[in-house]
């Protein structure tokens, strides 16, 4: 008798989870399984190893932002201030699929390095697509990066340490672009 949809999701979860909160070596396939609540032997019938719980990780994650990036290209304020403006970790499945890749890539698991290369180029790309030139889009993506960094980090991004809100951050994302007129692009 197949085992339930439920306990693949629930493996992947806690294998998502242990390198978020604990990091590679500690997602081991006893561990995965004990935080899954699943036998070793459930564990074994849905991922047949660590590389097979990667694989699946990864593709979550690239699921996830295939579907950011159509909210991205459809967003009314464009896909810069889209981009910016979502830059923050917010505890969803995308940044705990994220940060687990980012977790993988530091040991230099060549799947989770290409994923993320992929996923950064399609938002760099949308970015270009709005934004002609090529240094400010690399800026624009820069500034989101840096967001999503530092607001991955224990804490939270703290607007008052850096005297600057979000909003004010748009406002120079729209000076960069050439949105405002008063700030046109160079």
């Amino acid at each position: 008798m197949p085992r339930p949809p439920k306990a693949r999701d629930a493996i992947l979860a806690a294998y998502r989870d242990l390198l978020v909160s604990e990091g590679e070596r500690a997602a081991t396939m006893d561990a995965v399984a004990a935080r899954a609540g699943v036998s070793k032997g459930g564990l074994l019938y849905h991922f047949k190893s660590k590389d097979a719980l990667a694989e699946a990780l990864l593709a979550a994650l690239r699921d996830c932002a295939a579907e950011d990036r159509a909210r991205m290209a459809e967003d009314p304020e464009g896909p810069a201030r889209y981009f910016v403006r979502t830059s923050l970790n917010s505890g969803t499945d995308m940044d705990a699929f994220f940060i687990a890749a980012v977790r993988l890539a530091q040991t230099g698991h060549a799947g989770a390095l290409a994923a993320l290369e992929e996923i950064d180029a399609a938002w760099l790309e949308l970015i270009r697509q709005e934004i002609a030139d090529p240094a400010v889009a690399t800026a624009v993506m820069l500034m989101g990066e840096g967001l999503y960094h530092y607001s991955s980090l224990a804490g939270s991004w703290p607007e008052e340490a850096f005297r600057t809100s979000m909003a004010e951050l748009l406002a120079v994302v729209d000076r960069l672009s050439g949105r405002n007129p008063q700030f046109p692009t160079p």
